[in-house]
């Protein structure tokens, strides 16, 4: 999870994407949408060439009609809204490739973050550039920043030619089109300082080759049962509940869908635990990375939940036994690389996740907005105890609504980003901004950066309606002194 900042611009990409995806009509309107939906954006670096093909399509197809004019394209929101989707959508796939969350800044953020950048003002394509990696390195390819102008590779696929060169902000020529750029920032085996994804690997073989070790030479079923307690927690629970589930999930093991699959590496190491190194499999050229199976909204929750502590009154002790048994299938579905809905359990295992919500839901009902939160997390996700999607999704929006009624800045923060998303409750901007300022109030962090960044935004902006009145003003004065002296001057 990256350490930076949301921006303004970030939840416009989120907006943006998601209003694609369930084809809702982007404020403003998108040109070429029903072309972009034939383009079958699924988030691949194959998808980049379908655009990049149907870019150039538009341009011949604006030669021919006698359209293609940038300046008067360029001051059509339609086809502006075309532009920065499709950026928005390169940066998007560029930051999966280094599994890292994208953050979006504008001329505004740019020019305070990056001051050496020599930003054009009158220049569309600088207006925006997304962070696709970590920031706090540079990227040796470029020599630069981690930045990405995505808006320049489509300005040069659609107006480039000879006399119209497109120069990189951070030096050099503009890439010809999104998959060519896109792909020459791509994590490579030569970059090891700058690729972190085959320590990733490495480090995950290392700990699933632990996971199926077994500690003691004893019968087959005893190491099954030291196997699926190695995955989850042996620390005993004293509760009569959960000891019954913990007890459900060891012998869960033996069940057709383990959470652990045996594998042909698990036999390997088995059978000749002292070559373990030996076994590891070596990292792939350029691994294919997937995106979270959590959405973002409850990744950064749950970190929330751990490291921002909320005084609670009741339902500690519930919450706390709920907790241990559900951080570990999410450490599980984490592992996965797929989306939640496709990962399978077997009914023992369901058994034991639909008790641990059972007192989740206790504590939350007890009044604990820690709990409350972490229950609407799973019914928002459809994996609530009713399983019930429409019920669900009205029952999480409430959990959130209660625990951001108790002042629970965390609360108060999810609340704004699924006003400002859409997510979950109809998108309005003016009850995200609402809450995102009640979040700030009540100290948390990131609300606080987001909530000085407008601030700062909007006294630029009264600076510069200022600054132009005030020039009105003036010019309007010299207007009426030029006229009277004029008029002076015909009289005498």
């Amino acid at each position: 999870m990256s350490a930076s900042p949301v921006t303004p611009l970030d939840y416009i990409a989120a907006g943006y994407w998601q209003d694609f995806l369930a084809e809702r009509p982007v404020a403003g309107g998108i040109a070429y949408e029903a072309e972009l939906h034939h383009c079958n954006l699924d988030e691949s670096l194959a998808s980049l060439q379908r655009i990049d093909t149907l870019l150039s399509q538009i341009r011949r197809d604006m030669i021919k009609a006698g359209l293609w004019d940038e300046a008067t394209l360029l001051a059509d929101e339609h086809h502006r809204n075309f532009m920065v989707f499709l950026g928005f959508y390169a940066g998007r796939i560029l930051a999966q490739q280094w599994q890292y969350t994208p953050h979006w800044f504008g001329e505004f953020e740019l020019r305070k973050r990056y001051p050496v950048l020599p930003l054009l003002s009158d220049d569309f394509y600088q207006h925006m550039a997304v962070i696709y990696r970590d920031d706090n390195k540079v990227d040796a390819k470029h020599n630069m920043p981690s930045l990405f102008f995505a808006l320049a590779p489509i300005g040069l696929r659609l107006f480039g030619h000879i006399d119209r060169p497109f120069e990189s902000v951070q030096g050099g020529q503009v890439a010809s089109g999104l998959y060519q750029a896109v792909s020459a920032r791509l994590p490579s085996v030569g970059d090891n300082h700058e690729l972190p994804i085959s320590a990733a690997i490495e480090t995950a073989n290392k700990e699933a080759v632990k996971t199926v070790v077994p500690q003691h030479n004893s019968k087959d079923t005893q190491a099954n049962t030291e196997s699926i307690n190695s995955h989850f927690d042996k620390e005993p629970q004293t509760a009569p509940e959960l000891i019954k589930t913990d007890t459900l999930l060891a012998k869960a093991h033996s069940s057709t869908v383990p959470l652990e699959a045996p594998s042909a590496q698990t036999a390997s190491v088995k059978s000749a635990p002292v070559s373990l190194k030996q076994t590891e499999p070596k990292p792939a050229v350029k691994p294919v990375i997937k995106e979270s199976p959590t959405p973002e909204l409850f990744t950064q929750l749950l970190i929330e939940l751990k490291e921002i502590e909320v005084a609670q009154t009741a339902g500690k002790t519930e919450y706390e036994q709920a907790s241990k048994i559900l951080d570990q299938f999410e450490q599980y579905i984490a592992k996965q690389g797929k989306p939640r809905a496709q990962v399978n359990f077997s009914q023992q295992h369901l058994a034991a996740k639909q008790q641990a919500l059972l007192k989740l839901q206790e504590s939350a009902n007890a009044g604990n907005s820690t709990a409350m939160l972490r229950l609407a997390m799973y019914e928002l996700l459809d994996e609530g105890i009713n399983s019930n999607s429409a019920e669900d999704t009205i029952s999480g929006v409430e959990w959130v609504q209660q625990a951001a009624s108790k002042n629970d800045s965390r609360a108060q923060r999810l609340l704004s980003k699924m006003y400002y998303q859409g997510f979950g409750v109809p998108q309005d901007m003016t009850n995200g901004k609402y809450w995102l300022e009640q979040a700030a109030q009540n100290g948390h962090l990131e609300a606080v950066s987001l909530v000085n960044q407008w601030q700062q935004a909007q006294a630029l902006i009264s600076t510069q309606k200022q600054e132009q009145h005030s020039l009105k003003r003036y010019q309007l004065l010299f207007a009426v002194i030029i006229i009277v002296a004029i008029l002076i001057f015909i009289i005498v």
